[in-house]
């Protein structure tokens, strides 16, 4: 349609100066006749194109002006892109509502941000958590209205990976996680999440283990001494051979030793209760040292030997001039842990290697055995409080389900990770990764 509208526009245009030329010709004035005909076809398309800018810049939704040919195809063309806009406005305008609507009516405060930090819409209960009134704080930088100094690093920091746990600086009362996320073209979405009374349910989590722990060690204290004596004083009676002969010292003995070796995990496992309930409560130290690790791992090394009898195999690949940063007593017990946790399931003459190294940008403790390994939905769980693979196993070897958790939280407070790869059958491989500025060479402490 529209090459038919500008051949016959060109058509119409060859007629008129033809017809001039034709008349300017016969009265010998072809020049000028040929440049009126062109100046009155300007002139009527300068008419059109006023008509055009006319229309569109009227507010109201006119039709277009009434008009033939190519310019009325030009107009019909315009007037249907109107109405295509104007329905796909209408049409994200819906969308708009319906997302503001179901944010305001989250108990969670939904702030939306404009790729300038100027707040474009929020909802109620980001009145209440935040402090923020719309639409009176609409177009006002978010940091000039939350000014703690943490969310303003946060928020400027661009890095949303993981949420802000603040106070609300509207209420005190308040706990809130923030999290933050990109949509559209640089815009960014807040949410503030009341998280107080869960924060109130841990610690009161928190101190009960931790008060239960400290009341229970006192009594097992009596108990272990007691069941000593116990012990001893049946050894002490006779030699074995009259304890053998005798059914009712023998019946005596067993459950005595029951009796202690019970009393002797329940005094691991309030020792493991109280560490990581030290852990969590107590904040993290930061008079950290440079720590050789070469000694450190010899020592685990013999200790854990002479836990098992010598019937394991350990290997230590260390790297001499590579130090780590950070509090020794804990990542002695982190690392103590793995390699005891690597002998326990690991076969009698099972092998383990505990290796030291960096690279560029990480320092890794790896130990690796070659056991029973693990299956694939456990890996999950593993650093869970009391999370057992085998319930039987564990209680065989003495675990008390609380070691991995007890690495897992000195990891987070050297800012390290821990991360599991096991196949079944094969072994099991526990690394724990350290960022590199807890890296020291040996050559810089020197």
């Amino acid at each position: 349609m529209h090459n038919v509208d500008w051949k016959i526009e060109c058509r119409n245009l060859g007629i008129i100066l033809l017809l001039a030329g034709l008349v300017g010709w016969a009265v010998d004035l072809l020049p000028w006749f040929l440049f009126f005909a062109s100046l009155t076809y300007i002139g009527w398309t300068l008419f059109q194109l006023q008509r055009v800018q006319s229309w569109l810049s009227q507010q109201t939704d006119t039709d277009p002006p009434e008009s033939k040919g190519l310019w009325g195809d030009v107009l019909d063309g315009i007037y249907r892109l109107q109405r295509q806009g104007k329905e796909e406005r209408s049409r994200l305008q819906a969308w708009v509502d319906y997302l503001q609507d179901s944010f305001a009516s989250l108990d969670d405060g939904a702030v939306m941000i404009d790729k300038r930090g100027n707040i474009e819409w929020s909802n109620v209960a980001a009145e209440k958590l935040l402090g923020l009134r719309y639409p009176d704080d609409k177009s006002q930088q978010l940091v000039n209205l939350i000014r703690a100094p943490d969310f303003i690093r946060y928020f400027e920091g661009d890095d949303y990976s993981h949420s802000l746990l603040i106070e609300s600086p509207h209420n005190n009362h308040y706990q809130l996680q923030i999290n933050i996320s990109y949509f559209g073209r640089g815009s960014r979405l807040l949410f503030a999440r009341d998280v107080t009374e869960n924060n109130r349910l841990q610690q009161m989590r928190k101190d009960f283990v931790a008060n239960v722990s400290h009341e229970l060690r006192t009594p097992l204290t009596v108990i272990n001494g007691y069941l000593e004596t116990l012990s001893d004083n049946i050894g002490n009676q006779g030699n074995v051979q009259n304890i053998d002969s005798n059914p009712n010292e023998l019946r005596w003995r067993r459950a005595v030793d029951q009796m202690l070796g019970q009393s002797h995990r329940m005094e691991g496992l309030i020792k493991d209760l109280m560490a990581l309930s030290k852990l969590e409560s107590i904040p993290e130290d930061s008079k950290d040292q440079p720590i050789e690790l070469e000694p450190m791992l010899q020592t685990i090394k013999e200790e854990v030997l002479a836990a098992f009898k010598g019937k394991r195999l350990i290997h230590l690949e260390c790297d001499a001039s590579l130090r780590l940063m950070g509090n020794s007593d804990e990542l002695r017990s982190a690392f103590a842990n793995l390699v005891m946790n690597a002998a326990k399931y690991s076969h009698h003459d099972g092998e383990i290697t505990v290796r030291w190294f960096g690279d560029s940008q990480h320092c890794y403790l790896e130990v690796e055995d070659n056991g029973e390994g693990i299956d694939d939905i456990h890996l999950p769980r593993l650093t869970e409080r009391f999370y057992r693979v085998d319930k039987s196993r564990s209680i065989e070897t003495g675990g008390t389900g609380l070691g991995l958790a007890i690495v897992k939280h000195i990891l987070l407070r050297h800012q390290a990770e821990l991360k599991i790869k096991s196949t079944l059958g094969e072994g099991s491989t526990f690394t724990c990764e350290f960022p590199g500025m807890r890296a020291l060479a040996q050559s810089h402490t020197a």
